[in-house]
């Protein structure tokens, strides 16, 4: 029997690591497997999450340099105590207007 190998895709759920993802699937395979992924996810992050098995795990830094693309929603005008959704609310403050910004910052 040959060695598995492949790439996975894995839609993250919250509140996992991409490594808990990685952990769970290595107990998929026979000891010894390699399995990686191409970069980490924030442990509140969704999505999807590449996952690579074998010889595949050769393939990550090839693929990691690929473009993404993410999506999100912001919540303008609270300040939490950890700078985060999962902090406490310490100051909140209504939001009139915005700036826009082109894709450089300026």
């Amino acid at each position: 029997m040959s060695d598995p190998a492949g790439m996975l895709l894995v839609d993250k759920p919250k509140d996992w690591t991409s490594h808990d993802v990685v952990a769970v699937l290595r107990r998929q395979f026979p000891r010894g497997t390699k399995v990686g992924h191409t970069g980490t996810l924030d442990p509140l992050a969704t999505g999807l999450l590449v996952v690579l098995v074998g010889v595949c795990t050769r393939l990550q830094a090839r693929l990691q340099g690929f473009d993404k693309v993410y999506s999100g929603a912001i919540r303008l005008g609270v300040k939490t105590d950890t700078g985060d959704i999962t902090g406490k609310t310490l100051t909140q403050s209504e939001t009139t207007m915005l700036a826009a910004f082109n894709q450089t910052g300026r």
